[in-house]
């Protein structure tokens, strides 16, 4: 598209309207908090359109920031791209968002587990001895984290630091919030044969009013795992980006850039990965808006 978008992130692009924003899903995928070069085909539609559906299905837990995704709402500077925007853009309100990502964790994985091995804690805070990798938590943990610039790395913090940074009644509503939605979303995925092994959100202020923003519950910002393959003490098949992740690891590159190039089975896995995710969650068959 040749518009120059007023914002960028690692893969969004964002267009300020003036009253509104209008988000652009691109086919970009990160790791390691490094853009790689090469796009995974429908990757932009899948974050969309399980944001959405997501929007709609907890919208009665916290109201969140869509307007429309319509593409008869689209501006009329955007109307020439609206075959290639269809299916991959929400326009969503202004919010004044939170400078924190707000992490759940159901389950024991990832970065959690390095440190539970290592140290018996979770973002510093202390669990029970015995438990296993990929093991579910006795109840989910909130682990906020701040919002690194691209490129960088976020960095875990404390829920009193995090209360510290915004002040403790708009850090408690973030909190209660961040759970009761990951407990529905996980409830509602166990039905579909998925676990949600952890996700992050985001929040802003709307009119003084806490808002859910950006993409939620999708393949890059959260952990997927097929049921049917669960088996807690190792690692597990997942439904998001793990496999490019892991494909990366073993080739030995450092985590800075310049990333590898994906190889075309990795890029084409990762695209059937992500539309697999969709269709599981939602029980709707995906269909691009453009082949």
């Amino acid at each position: 598209m040749d518009i120059r978008p007023d914002a960028r992130g690692k893969v969004r692009d964002i267009y300020d309207l003036g009253d509104r924003l209008l988000l652009v899903a691109s086919d970009r995928l990160s790791a390691f908090d490094v853009v790689l070069a090469d796009p995974i085909p429908y990757k932009g539609e899948v974050l969309t359109k399980l944001s959405l559906y997501w929007f709609d299905l907890l919208g009665d837990i916290v109201p969140n920031h869509l307007l429309s995704a319509d593409v008869a709402d689209l501006p009329a500077e955007f109307a020439a791209h609206a075959d290639w925007l269809a299916g991959r853009f929400m326009l969503v309100k202004k919010a004044q968002v939170f400078p924190v990502e707000c992490i759940v964790r159901g389950y024991l994985a990832g970065s959690g587990w390095a440190e539970y091995k290592r140290l018996g804690t979770v973002c510093g805070m202390r669990l029970p001895a015995g438990l296993q990798e990929s093991g579910r938590l006795p109840q989910p943990m909130f682990t906020p984290s701040t919002k690194a610039e691209l490129g960088a790395h976020d960095e875990n913090i404390s829920v009193h630091r995090m209360n510290e940074i915004l002040g403790e009644q708009h850090g408690s509503a973030l909190q209660e919030a961040s759970v009761s939605l990951y407990s529905a979303a996980r409830d509602h995925a166990a039905k579909r044969g998925i676990i949600i092994a952890d996700t992050k959100f985001e929040f802003g202020l709307i009119d003084g009013v806490v808002t859910l923003v950006d993409e939620v519950l999708t393949p890059d910002s959260s952990r997927f795992w097929p049921a049917s393959a669960y088996e807690p003490g190792h690692g597990q098949a997942s439904f998001d980006k793990q496999y490019v992740r892991d494909w990366l690891e073993a080739t030995g590159w450092d985590k800075t850039p310049p990333p590898p190039a994906l190889p075309a089975d990795v890029i084409a896995k990762t695209s059937e990965t992500y539309i697999k995710a969709y269709e599981l969650i939602t029980g709707r068959t995906f269909e691009p808006e453009r082949g």
